[in-house]
């Protein structure tokens, strides 16, 4: 066996499915149900020791003819408000999945963990870094699970990455560049709940770029942000013109328009590491470029793709030098067995049972959140800026 093979094997992924006991239901809600609710209530709906028990929207009726549109019946539904749900103690609530719009993320969050209820909390953590330290605090003060929704974590691809920098293959990182982008992707066939800022608070920056950020700084090993020059725009959302939009709709969504389609930053790290990011929900280019991890000893790269969904591109290679010559060595796709959004919702409720960390840490996404919020404010201010978290 060659050394090339030897590496690739050593990056393969037992992929074998475990039963799963079903002697023990945990009772879950659904606190907001949009359309990201459908992929969580489909992936519970997928495991055995899962009872749907709840679920809440701010519009009446909407989480009632949720429910009904899935054929899940007795569940209870007449809430006005995430509080309400979670003050039912007849519900014996195990865990919330919360799905509601951005600016709706932190509040819920924090309740439902002061009512020691476990939370999946969908991306982004929240719209600002202050809003996630306070999520962050309620967690460890409840001492119950808090996760993200980052599920291409799960991607057999995306581990590939972090056990080849893990590995030594690379050597010391010092440069990443990394990013992703849609050339017409401004995301309003669910309505306008991503480009109302009053709803969304930040657009593709919080949208995708949160992923973009979390599949390389998880391969690094989450060094800490120290400062950021962050730059943003809006100029195809509010444009009346922009064809992305259904034709009707192009003046109101245009109007309503109101957070970042484009975003860039240059992001200096722990352990003398330079981050260089871009996203794009709109732009006159196929792609905003490969990501791309550079190591003393090697380097990765991993093919963009079309519109970013939180893989990767295509089979990825690493450049490097043997024996004095320069080769490449290709990674090939490793095929996923499960979907990565019911492999989310299958380890959370892991932690659940067996009362085990949680599968996305928030002490990482924090880190996330905070490059996000810097890049808001350096974007405001012109200038660089350092990133300041507190101790929690």
């Amino acid at each position: 066996m060659g050394k090339d093979d030897a590496i690739l094997n050593a990056f393969k992924e037992d992929q074998t499915v475990e039963k799963i006991s079903a002697d023990r239901k945990l009772r879950v809600g659904i606190i907001g149900c949009g359309w990201i609710a459908d992929a969580h209530i489909k992936a519970y709906l997928a495991q055995p020791d899962v009872e749907i028990v709840a679920g809440a929207d701010l519009i009446p009726g909407k989480a009632a003819a949720f429910f009904k549109k899935h054929g899940i019946e007795r569940v209870k539904t007449d809430y006005a408000s995430h509080k309400e749900m979670l003050d039912d103690k007849s519900l014996k609530l195990d865990a919330v999945s919360i799905c509601t719009y951005n600016r709706q993320h932190a509040a819920p969050a924090i309740y439902a963990l002061e009512k020691g209820v476990n939370v999946l909390l969908e991306k982004p953590f929240t719209v600002t870094l202050d809003e996630a330290i306070e999520v962050v605090r309620a967690e460890k003060k409840s001492g119950k699970i808090l996760t993200h929704g980052f599920q291409p974590r799960f991607d057999e691809n995306m581990k590939m990455i972090k056990k080849i920098v893990e590995s030594g293959e690379l050597g010391r990182v010092y440069y990443i560049q990394t990013g992703g982008g849609r050339r017409r992707g401004i995301p309003t066939p669910f309505g306008t709940t991503f480009i109302d800022p009053n709803t969304a608070g930040i657009g593709a920056l919080g949208d995708i770029g949160c992923y973009s950020l979390d599949m390389v700084l998880n391969a690094i090993g989450y060094p800490k942000p120290l400062t950021v020059t962050g730059y943003t725009s809006s100029f195809f959302g509010k444009d009346p013109n922009y064809s992305g939009y259904r034709a009707d709709k192009r003046a109101e969504h245009a109007k309503i328009f109101g957070v970042d389609d484009f975003a860039a930053a240059f992001i200096r790290l722990e352990g003398d590491i330079i981050l260089d990011f871009r996203i794009s929900w709109a732009m006159n280019m196929d792609t905003s470029g490969d990501t791309l991890i550079l190591g003393t000893k090697g380097g990765l790269r991993i093919p963009s793709t079309e519109c970013w969904n939180g893989t990767v591109g295509g089979p990825m290679k690493i450049y490097r030098e043997v024996c004095g010559q320069q080769v490449e060595t290709e990674i090939p796709i490793i095929p996923m067995k499960k979907s990565l959004f019911e492999l989310k919702i299958r380890t959370f409720l892991d932690a659940i049972k067996n009362n085990t960390p949680a599968p996305i840490p928030s002490e990482q996404i924090l880190y996330n959140q905070a490059i996000i919020d810097a890049i808001a404010k350096s974007t405001k201010l012109g200038r660089e800026v350092e990133v300041v978290i507190p101790e929690i």
